[in-house]
């Protein structure tokens, strides 16, 4: 039996389409990632540069945010890094943020990433894009985000789809 009779007899019939996936499983999968640094010294929050756009296939389905916001670094004690995320320009969690509080002997730190995971529930077909924002927080000088722009500061989000 030719391959193209298998295909087109048993495996086409066999596939079940998004609609008859149960509840829970995973339809769509989209990743970007960011290793370009950005810096400010303002208290305005300002994009990242890490940003991801998927179109759900059913206003009821969910979106999983997953986001690793890598190389933060502070040029002072005293001074935090809060990270948000916004799906267009609506605020709908915080990433987490970082502070430090002490810096011995040094110019500046670089400091754990912020992460995160977060169900939304967008309620659309519409192309809907993620992204997160930064800002600094106290202190002085500069705050800064994918420190060096190297592979172990690439930031990384991750969108699924979920079945609902």
């Amino acid at each position: 039996m030719p391959v193209s009779t298998i295909q087109n007899a048993s495996l086409a019939s066999g596939v079940p389409s998004a609609a008859k996936l149960p509840a829970g499983s995973v339809i769509q999968v989209v990743q970007t990632t960011y290793s370009t640094v950005v810096t400010t010294s303002g208290t305005t929050f300002i994009d990242t540069g890490l940003t991801a756009t998927i179109t759900p296939t059913s206003s009821s389905n969910k979106i999983l945010v997953i986001v690793c916001q890598n190389g933060l670094n502070v040029s002072n004690a005293g001074t935090g890094i809060p990270i948000k995320l916004l799906r267009g320009s609506t605020l709908i969690t915080y990433v987490g943020g970082v502070y430090q509080s002490y810096i011995n002997d040094v110019n500046s730190i670089n400091l754990p990433g912020a992460y995160t995971c977060y169900l939304d529930s967008p309620a659309t077909t519409s192309a809907t894009t993620y992204k997160t924002q930064f800002a600094r927080q106290d202190g002085s000088g500069n705050v800064q985000v994918q420190t060096f722009g190297s592979l172990g500061d690439t930031s990384t989000m991750t969108l699924m789809e979920i079945v609902a």
